[in-house]
């Protein structure tokens, strides 16, 4: 009985080391770069698919076969389900980069005990971003706190980045984006601000367009979304207020 168990782990354990060297990283770039040498994968495991591999160059996925030999670019979609698990994915990658920004280099807006909590890319000269804004209050009733990443779409160099960096600079950073938001001016201010930051980030998740709102579980929902509609898609029971109520 006990050589038939250690015959069976041990072929366990060799079938786990061939399972994994199946998906390694390093044997798969080293086919891969014969070809195409500018593509370098930074993670590489097992897909849903048999003999697919999963492989990531930073949050965008691919898929190659085990050998290295067949390369694919798109969406992984479960029939059976209509499950898009390539997007599942990579909302799971973004989720896990998003939360591993510091808050405190973010202008956070809500309660301290919220329901939910959105990260925002915005632009202060977007008014889709200033019609957004004017939720503020309804969002922030209905217990969802607003994390707000500066995002000057057109760049660095931009008149929206140096009013950017003011908003972030000025002594109520709040108030001061409001007033951005609506059209006013903000008093020119430099000091030391994450701005670039943001702008980076952005830029490395694919962000195009603002505003762009990401979700606790990763989901991006692009351009303004309703107070009432946003508080669905995040799963929430609407609060009524004492107000609402009374009428």
């Amino acid at each position: 009985m006990r050589r038939s168990n250690l015959f069976f782990g041990c072929l366990f354990l060799l079938l786990a080391n061939t399972v994994h060297a199946a998906c390694n990283v390093d044997a798969i770039n080293r086919v891969v770069s014969k070809s195409l040498p500018n593509v370098v994968f930074d993670q590489v495991r097992k897909a849903p698919v048999s003999g697919l591999c999963e492989a990531l160059i930073d949050t965008e996925v691919f898929y190659v076969t085990e050998k290295g030999d067949f390369l694919m670019v798109g969406n992984l979609i479960a029939v059976e389900s209509g499950d898009n698990l390539t997007l599942r994915r990579r909302g799971a990658i973004v989720k896990e980069i998003v939360a591993s920004q510091d808050e405190s280099q973010m202008i956070v807006i809500g309660p301290d005990k919220p329901r939910a909590t959105i990260t925002v890319f915005t632009d202060v000269d977007c008014p889709y971003c200033a019609k957004l804004h004017e939720e503020m209050p309804t969002l922030n009733q209905q217990g969802i706190k607003v994390r707000y990443l500066l995002y000057p779409r057109n760049g660095l160099h931009s008149q929206t980045y140096k009013k950017s960096v003011s908003v972030w600079c000025a002594a109520d950073r709040v108030k001061a984006l409001g007033i951005a938001k609506a059209g006013g001016a903000v008093p020119a201010k430099t000091c030391e601000n994450p701005v670039a930051s943001h702008y980076k980030l952005g830029a490395r998740l694919g962000i195009n367009g603002t505003p762009t709102l990401i979700l606790e579980d990763g989901t991006r929902i692009g351009g303004y979304v309703p107070a009432s509609r946003l508080v669905a898609a995040l799963g929430l029971k609407p609060i009524i207020s004492d107000s609402i109520k009374a009428k």
